[in-house]
């Protein structure tokens, strides 16, 4: 099952503290900016033991609007309430992550909005299920991809993990997003890191742009 109107992206990152949620939220305010109307969805949300969704008010605070969509359960409709992998917290719940339902919910939100941005959780590898990663699950719903990266150690090694891991599933990555919400504490390694980045953007990735998200204040 695919999107009706070819009009949404997915938001991954190098692992669950990224920044992806501000991330998100600070591109679907860029693309209203711009003049779309824009929603985002999370995928499924842990950690949401009242049965509400922390990533969407944050991003709902950054864009500066409410969607009637939130109401009807469609911008989060797989929430879970302990703060670990889907397929773990879903067991601990004795639930099923229904991914149809997960998909039809997307499939309506896309048919009003001009783009709509999915947040995933966690990273690509993430598992959703015991049978299926988050990255087999977005590759089979041809998303482009927004990936997440930051200049904190280590991040150079896990980017470049991941779009190893797209390339060979032929997944198309539509931004690069660099995170100074949370700055790396060492200012040689954030400046190397990001030049690195870009500069392996531009050689292998060239249709992709890379765009820096400001720290917002929340």
């Amino acid at each position: 099952m695919t999107s009706p109107k070819q009009n949404v992206w997915f938001v991954s990152g190098i692992d669950t503290d990224a920044g992806k949620t501000v991330a998100t939220g600070w591109l679907a305010r860029r693309w209203m900016d711009e003049g779309f109307t824009v929603a985002t969805v999370k995928l499924v949300q842990t950690g949401a033991p009242d049965g509400r969704s922390p990533d969407i008010a944050v991003h709902r605070r950054i864009m500066g609007v409410t969607l009637p969509e939130d109401a009807e359960g469609l911008t989060a409709p797989a929430l879970f309430d302990y703060p670990a992998s889907p397929h773990l917290a879903a067991a601990m719940e004795k639930r099923t992550l229904d991914l149809q339902a997960v998909l039809r919910a997307i499939e309506t939100v896309s048919g009003r909005y001009d783009r709509v941005l999915v947040e995933g959780a966690g990273g690509l590898m993430v598992p959703l299920t015991e049978d299926l990663l988050t990255i087999e699950f977005a590759a089979r719903q041809h998303w482009p991809v927004v990936f997440v990266t930051s200049g904190r150690l280590g991040s150079i090694n896990h980017t470049l993990l991941a779009l190893e891991a797209m390339a060979a599933r032929g997944m198309r990555l539509s931004h690069l997003v660099w995170n100074e919400h949370h700055p790396s504490p060492d200012a040689a390694i954030d400046a190397d890191t990001y030049r690195y980045l870009d500069a392996w953007r531009a050689k292998h990735w060239p249709e992709t742009g890379m765009l820096r998200c400001p720290a917002i204040g929340l």
